[in-house]
Order: structure tokens, then C-alpha cells, then sequence
């Protein structure tokens, strides 16, 4: 067991995860890994009301996250991870986590004159995140982007030769 399932989504949990994709992951816990969220306590509040019924819910700064993996804390879990950038995850990766799949949601576009990667109505890419994109592919990763799970998967592959 372990991680199910990951998601990008600038958002991190909200109803169309809650709803749709948290069921779908399979996961008995919801697991959202961002350093801003998780020291901000009405934010974290907040979210943690957002968890679907039956579900855990981990609230974490990405060094707690590598931390709990490394020492076995979700070996007897299924986990949905929900990040705002693929950089995260290559951390993850690189510090020995599977992932065996991705599915990119929503995500912010970036300010003028950041140069970014338009890789669906929904989701942009900068430089960087592309370059962790690509690694996480390599590693074996599924990766794909998805609004919702009743939208066709679109391929990313054209991004990450």
C-alpha cells in the first residue's frame, strides 16, 4: 500500500476532489502537502471541513510528509496526495516514495511575463515544474491531466520530450 493516487490542484481540496476524485483514488486518507497551509491554522481549519465522510485527513508541511514516509507511517494506507506543484512530488520521488500516478488539475496561470507552458484550458506549466514533470514520467509515473474524472484524459507527452 502507500500513495494511489496524486494530484496537482492550486486549489488542493475542494468539492470537485472531495466529491469525485477522493472516491475514485481509492485512499483511506487524503493527504495535502503544502508549507503554507499547514502552518496556517484557519486555513488548515478550513480545509480539514472539506474532508469527504469516512476518509482520513493529513494537513502537512512537505518535510513532515518525507519524514512520515520514510519511517513507514502510511505503509498500512492508501493515500491520495494533493500538491499545488509537481516539484513537491519529485522530492517525494527522490527520497524513495512510489507514485503510480498523477492526474494534473487546475493551476494558477502566472504572472505577466513569467514564461510558461499552457498544457490544457486549466493547468500551466513554468520552466521548472516541466523539468519535474519529466522526471516523474521517467520514474514510471502515469501521468496525465484531468478536471474531473468524467473528462477525457489529455496526454501530456508533447510537453515532456
Amino acid at each position: 500500500m502507500g500513495v494511489v493516487l496524486a494530484r496537482i490542484d492550486n486549489r488542493l481540496l475542494h468539492g470537485i476532489v472531495a466529491t469525485q476524485w477522493a472516491g475514485r483514488s481509492g485512499a483511506q486518507r487524503i493527504m495535502i502537502i503544502d508549507d503554507a497551509v499547514a502552518t496556517n491554522e484557519l486555513t488548515k481549519a478550513s480545509m480539514k471541513l472539506a474532508r469527504p465522510t469516512g476518509m482520513a485527513i493529513s494537513i502537512i508541511t512537505e518535510e513532515v510528509a518525507v519524514n512520515n514516509f520514510k519511517a513507514g507511517k502510511y505503509n498500512d494506507h492508501n493515500v491520495f496526495i494533493i500538491v499545488k506543484s509537481p516539484v513537491t512530488l519529485l522530492r517525494l520521488l527522490d527520497e524513495g516514495v512510489k507514485i503510480p500516478e498523477l492526474v494534473v488539475g487546475g493551476t494558477t496561470k502566472p504572472a505577466e511575463g513569467e514564461h510558461s507552458v499552457k498544457l490544457y484550458q486549466r493547468a500551466y506549466a513554468r520552466d521548472e515544474e516541466i523539468e519535474a514533470y519529466k522526471k516523474i514520467k521517467a520514474s514510471g509515473t502515469k501521468l496525465y491531466a484531468q478536471y474531473v474524472p468524467a473528462d477525457s484524459v489529455i496526454s501530456l507527452d508533447e510537453f515532456l520530450k
